[in-house]
């Protein structure tokens, strides 16, 4: 977790240089105030004056303003409260640590209020009460539609309670008579510390032996925030900005895909004409640590969920999903099959039992002074986050599924890399991305989803040490940006309590049968080196217009290509075209009316001095990502029937559709027979033959064409 999480923390700098529209916002908000203020402060000034000038001469040793004094002797006097347990009646349960106040519902375990900072309600009350603050899952039977179940416990009880902390569990048990409920036992568990401005949530899922298969598509916690207090959404350093309101939604145009829509008439001016989509907001689990909402109250209060580890969730460090969205409402998904379809949901055999714990997560709240920049709670909680990445894994968890620190392992190493058709010494696997995952084939790490997984990312000379692994059997994976295909160790890798796991020096042989004709892309299982084009002027999201880097995030490119590409699809001469802007990012099909799409075929034109009969050429084909589709491959012949090589049909991953610059990883190892080739001009044609909609295709990453082995 910390070398992937410290190779990103330019992602989570606490410099801020961005704040015009963000201060207008919240000027207007004092002006009232200012006004009033203004009326009879001078009738008080000369007493105010006497009084600051006595203050300070009492003080004068200190340095601190008057307001951070005050706000630091606030901050003792509230820190000095125990935490306090209140059942106030049969159906509520309440706790008070002084910071927070917190009423959950009573056997539900569902979170009604949460009280901070002299607010009644940071959550929408114009929800109902169990739709506030929520565990929901979305499960089926085998060959059945999905079902959404929000998680109501029929059993409370109180798991530690005294001064320092307070754990409430809520549980749900499952018997062959609720086969209307997904088959689980979950124990819903929330815990409250002294001085600590927030709370902890976490989950423990379990299957006993003899219980019914069951698919399971989505595990979450969901949080409803106060809609007339909450408008400004931070998911990153460079993802802020003044959202639209749920009303604003509801009156909007919707848009092809279900989840986006176009802002027709708003509250604010100035986001009419701007489209909203959640997944515009997607990260992938590596970067998706904190996010939240601050509202618009004088002094601001921020609402932040923080992800210290993301050894509970699924499909590895690169896996994308959502993270807040218009409502105002704050997710952590825990699993889901967002940006890769249903092949990542947890799928249970008859009879198959299986424990895993979800979480911890933090949920925090902080404040500022009055009048002080509302920015700061979003450096703030970044600073908070850090501190529970250093802190993990917690010591004051009270169940037993959840292993502290003594109780876990560690594994260390070194990556290198052979591939003498570019160097003939090893070369360091740089940054490579390196796990610890169920035991399965190599690259079955993205798609497996009931485990833990264990990541972090090596420094540029392949050394590398994953911290905290659960006791367990493991495989070691990686994959090594700029070059093909996952490595998996020989070894199944056993983790004890204490146990530190000494691997030595790992050599990875990436896919490679012969030297490299020509290359287009960067293997980097993403297509952002390839042209992203300009979203129509129509359907902008203003938060990414500022920069190129996120210009994938807008809605509607896929309909672009039929644009560019008005009469014939793409052409790609090697040695002359440019993939970052000859390389369409997406293979889409092309629109021929409104509800109609026709099948495109792109081109690879290329030049070979000779052709070796000798031995087979080999076309290596990485895919970023994959939705409905069928790609083939053809050399030289367009009609060829049957194609040279088909994918079949595959992915489900809907990048191309929610704004994703890329899905799952797949790599396809083509052998091209010699007489298929011939000196001179040759084309391969790439053809994804299956146009039922706009949201089919495929996006690339990385084509290479190689000679036959030399000897």
């Amino acid at each position: 977790m910390m070398g992937y999480l410290a190779s990103h923390l330019s992602n989570f700098a606490v410099v801020f240089h961005r704040k015009p529209y963000w201060h207008i916002q919240f000027s207007s908000l004092h002006m009232e105030k200012v006004n009033r203020i203004r009326k009879w402060g001078s009738l008080v000034g000369c007493l105010g004056v006497i009084f600051l000038f006595v203050f300070l001469l009492a003080d004068s040793s200190e340095k601190t303003p008057l307001r951070r004094l005050l706000s630091s002797k606030r901050n003792v006097r509230e820190s000095n409260h125990n935490v306090k347990l209140i059942t106030s009646h049969d159906e509520q349960v309440v706790v008070n640590n002084g910071l927070v106040r917190v009423i959950l519902s009573r056997p539900d375990g569902h979170v009604l209020g949460i009280q901070y900072n002299g607010i009644d309600n940071l959550l929408d009350t114009e929800h109902e009460e169990y739709d506030r603050g929520y565990l929901d899952v979305v499960w089926n039977e085998p060959g059945k539609l999905g079902v959404f179940q929000r998680i109501r416990g029929t059993t409370f009880k109180v798991i530690t309670a005294n001064k320092d902390q307070v754990e409430l569990s809520f549980t749900s048990t499952w018997n062959s008579s609720l086969r209307g409920r997904v088959p689980f036992n979950i124990d819903k568990r929330y815990i409250f510390q002294r001085n600590v401005s927030g709370y902890y949530f976490y989950a423990i899922f379990e299957r006993l032996e003899g219980w019914p298969q069951v698919e399971v598509d989505q595990i979450r916690i969901v949080y409803k925030l106060h809609q007339d207090k909450f408008r400004f959404m931070a998911i990153s350093d460079s993802m802020q900005r003044i959202m639209p309101s749920a009303k604003d939604r509801a009156k909007g145009q919707p848009l092809a895909y279900p989840e986006a829509v176009l802002l027709t008439n708003t509250s604010n001016p100035k986001l009419r004409g701007e489209v909203d989509d959640k997944y515009q907001y997607s990260l992938e689990n590596k970067d998706n640590n904190v996010h939240g909402w601050i509202s618009e109250d004088d002094p601001a209060v921020g609402f932040w969920m923080i992800t210290p580890s993301n050894e509970f969730r699924t499909s590895g460090p690169n896996k994308q999903d959502l993270t807040s969205h218009v409502g105002p409402t704050n997710l952590n998904m825990f699993v889901s099959t967002h940006y890769a379809g249903k092949e990542v949901g947890m799928k249970f055999e008859e009879g198959e039992p299986w424990k895993k714990v979800f979480g911890p997560s933090f949920i925090y709240f902080n404040k500022v002074s009055e009048g002080d920049d509302p920015l700061t709670l979003w450096s703030d909680a970044k600073v908070k986050m850090l501190n529970e990445v250093n802190s993990w894994p917690y010591n004051f968890i009270q169940s037993e599924d959840y292993p502290t620190s003594d109780q876990r392992g560690s594994v260390t190493g070194q990556l290198v890399v052979r591939d003498r058709y570019i160097h003939e010494k090893l070369m360091w696997a740089q940054f490579a991305y390196i796990g610890l995952a169920a035991p399965g084939e190599a690259g079955s790490w993205q798609r497996e989803s009931k485990g833990y997984q264990f990541w972090t990312q090596a420094d540029k000379e392949g050394y590398f040490e994953i911290k905290n692994v659960h006791p367990g059997d493991y495989n070691l994976y990686a994959w090594v940006p700029g070059f093909i295909g996952d490595y998996k160790a020989n070894t199944t890798i056993t983790i004890t309590a204490g146990g530190k796991v000494e691997l030595g020096i790992l050599r990875y042989g990436p896919p490679r049968q012969g030297p490299t004709l020509w290359e287009i892309g960067i293997p980097d299982r993403t297509a952002a080196e390839f042209y992203v084009p300009n979203p129509y002027a129509t359907l902008l999201n203003s938060l990414y217009t500022t920069t190129t880097s996120d210009n994938f995030r807008q809605y509607g490119l896929w309909e672009r290509y039929s644009d560019i590409y008005r009469n014939q699809d793409l052409i790609y001469t090697v040695n002359a075209s440019d993939y970052s802007k000859d390389w369409f990012f997406a293979h889409v099909n092309r629109r021929v009316s409104n509800r109609t799409y026709e099948a495109t075929t792109w081109q690879i034109n290329f030049e070979l001095e000779t052709v070796d009969t000798n031995g087979n050429y080999t076309l290596q084909l990485a895919l970023a990502s994959a939705t409905d589709a069928e790609l083939q491959v053809r050399f030289n012949d367009a009609l060829a029937y049957p194609p040279h090589f088909s994918t079949g049909v595959i992915g489900g991953d809907n990048a191309i559709a929610r704004h994703g610059i890329h899905g799952l990883y797949w790599l396809y190892n083509i052998d091209v027979a010699s007489n298929l080739l011939q000196v001179g001009k040759n084309i391969i044609y790439l053809r994804q033959s299956r146009s039922l909609s706009q949201f089919q295709g495929v996006m690339y990453d990385y084509l290479r064409l190689e000679a036959p082995p030399e000897n």
